[in-house]
């Protein structure tokens, strides 16, 4: 008859004991600390920290940034923003309440990745047609961008902000979707 083995029962049987559970809990723990530790890292190494630029400045001048706002939805103007088939510009399409075309304004425009500052590209529009911008740009990467953009009109006092949007498009490296 051969002597029993740690964890063996007479009858030879496998038994699970202390060791084997102490091992099995070390074991899970430890492939979780590694994944958090994983994640730590990206996580630490990849944001800037900076949530908004000058933060105070712009609390500053909220209560304008809100009547503008109403200001905008009172003209009721309605836009189309889509990248171009070749992923080479971004094309507006800007009319008033009745669907006539809003041309004659001057736009700002930032296109990047919502969650970096690492590849934003700053837009330079041209009124192509009334009521009809485009800017173009190198062809970009595929994926979810967002485009910053802001419309002013020459008034006596200077230029005015009139519009603002921020939407998301999305680049396909063969079609372009909104």
């Amino acid at each position: 008859m051969r002597p029993r083995q740690h964890g063996e029962t007479a009858t030879g049987e496998r038994v699970i004991t202390g060791r084997h559970v102490l091992w099995g809990v070390i074991a899970f723990f430890g492939v979780i600390f590694a994944v958090n530790g994983v994640f730590l890292y990206e996580a630490l190494s990849t944001y800037t920290g900076v949530v908004s630029r000058e933060p105070y400045r712009k609390g500053l001048h909220y209560n304008e940034r809100i009547a503008a706002e109403k200001e905008q939805q009172t003209r009721g103007w309605a836009s189309d923003v889509a990248l171009t088939s070749t992923g080479d510009g971004l094309a507006i399409i800007l009319k008033d309440h009745q669907g006539n075309p809003v041309g004659g304004l001057t736009f700002e425009g930032r296109l990047g990745r919502p969650a970096t500052e690492a590849m934003d590209v700053v837009l330079d529009f041209k009124e192509t047609a009334p009521g009809s911008y485009l800017a173009a740009f190198a062809t970009l990467a595929p994926g979810t961008w967002q485009v910053d953009l802001t419309a002013k009109e020459l008034t006596s006092a200077g230029e005015k902000v009139v519009w603002r949007a921020r939407k998301r498009v999305r680049w396909k490296t063969s079609t372009a979707a909104q």
